[in-house]
């Protein structure tokens, strides 16, 4: 603990971009948004506290009105303008309680694209309601010029009726030792994503972890190599891991102590483990899909 809080930053004056490239800012938001530089920022991932009662290592984020929630969002979204270039891209991450409230405030000072939902499969259910296992991601740029890398992102899918052309050859599918698959374009369903579980190496302690698979979509389809990702509820390490296992650089704000070393061991094994479950060979493949030799 004591050699990874020796690499955490804490900011208390203006900063130039690369003083905090490949960073992780051990501060509050909005302590920090101040000093961060103007226009620095290629793609921003948030994943802010939903509007839901969680303890955070002991800092406890409490559900309030929607528009106690809204009034709450729009006292740092606004700020987080200011950090992005012109044709910067945005994700940011929400459940189903939370989504209108975001989409408001997200709507008043960007572009909306799309709205993403992916299937989050873990939990136990529900007795007396449907189950909650989706959550959601508002998609938006700064302007019209924007990246998106649709061949980085396309998902290996299973083919069920395989096509072939009057040659027999295969037509828009591959054949594998473990069946027949077609790069499928991205669409804003998601259902390829398993939640970090106990026996996965990226699992962290982090009650709302994302998986990396996940943030590995955004970065891909909206960054390019060189690119600087920035995420301002960092957790513990998610999207500044991503980025360095993708050759982008990164930068993270994260006010829990804890959360900011594990992003950091995390940071220090990624280039011996630069694996992304469920990424393999420069594709996305379905969930549970062997992805060995091929």
């Amino acid at each position: 603990m004591i050699a990874y809080s020796a690499q955490l930053l804490t900011l208390n004056e203006a900063q130039a971009a690369p003083n905090i490239l490949d960073c992780t800012i051990y501060q509050d938001l909005f302590a920090a948004l101040p000093y961060l530089p103007d226009e620095f920022v290629d793609l921003l991932i948030v994943d802010p506290p939903y509007n839901l009662r969680k303890d955070f290592n002991g800092a406890v984020f409490q559900a309030r009105s929607p528009q106690s929630y809204k009034t709450w969002l729009s006292s740092w979204i606004p700020q987080l303008s200011r950090l992005l270039k012109p044709n910067a891209s945005l994700y940011i991450c929400c459940d189903w309680q939370s989504s209108n409230a975001i989409y408001e405030v997200f709507s008043q000072h960007f572009r909306v694209r799309n709205r993403i939902t992916w299937e989050r499969e873990k939990g136990r259910g529900a007795k007396r309601n449907w189950k909650n296992a989706s959550e959601d991601i508002w998609f938006g740029t700064v302007g019209n010029g924007y990246t998106f890398n649709v061949d980085a992102v396309k998902l290996q899918r299973r083919v069920l009726a395989p096509y072939r052309d009057r040659a027999g050859k295969p037509k828009d599918w591959q054949a594998t030792e473990q069946g027949k698959f077609r790069a499928t374009h991205p669409s804003n369903l998601w259902t390829d994503i398993s939640v970090p579980f106990w026996s996965m190496p990226e699992n962290t302690d982090h009650p709302t972890q994302k998986p990396e698979k996940l943030i590995a979509k955004m970065i891909l389809a909206s960054s390019n190599p060189g690119d600087v990702v920035f995420d301002p509820f960092l957790g513990s390490g998610t999207t500044s891991v991503v980025a360095k296992k993708l050759g982008r650089r990164y930068v993270g704000v994260e006010q829990e102590k804890l959360y900011c070393c594990l992003a950091e061991k995390r940071l220090a094994i990624a280039d011996q483990h630069p694996a992304i479950q469920g990424y393999v060979d420069g594709c996305f493949w379905e969930r549970n899909v062997s992805v060995g030799d091929r």
